[in-house]
């Protein structure tokens, strides 16, 4: 994998530049104060375990905002079945064409 990815130099310390330099350490900078995710062009099979997997990356303490086709209730009943208590929701915008949630990990 090593020789896929281009050598260990970030291993020795070294940065290699590019990327977010934020939590997930590729390097960039992480200056999104609230990222947004909008789904509304993603299929619906993938829909949820989208989100989901954005939600994985917030760190407690920080937000993302959801925007989403339709007022995401389901989605919201499982995000609570998984995670219970961690996530508040605050609906910033509700229809017609599009529902904007803030997400905040607790």
């Amino acid at each position: 994998m090593r020789e896929l990815l281009g050598g260990g130099e970030e291993a020795a310390g070294e940065s290699t530049g590019g990327g977010c330099g934020g939590t997930c350490g590729c390097g960039g900078p992480d200056d999104v104060e609230v990222p947004e995710l909008d789904v509304r062009d993603v299929p619906h099979a993938l829909r949820h375990a989208t989100v989901f997997g954005a939600l994985g990356a917030v760190p407690a303490g920080r937000a993302m905002v959801l925007v989403a086709p339709h007022d995401p209730l389901p989605l919201l009943r499982q995000i609570e079945d998984r995670h219970p208590g961690v996530f508040a929701v605050d609906y910033r915008q509700r229809g017609p064409e599009a529902w904007r949630l803030l997400l905040t990990h607790r």
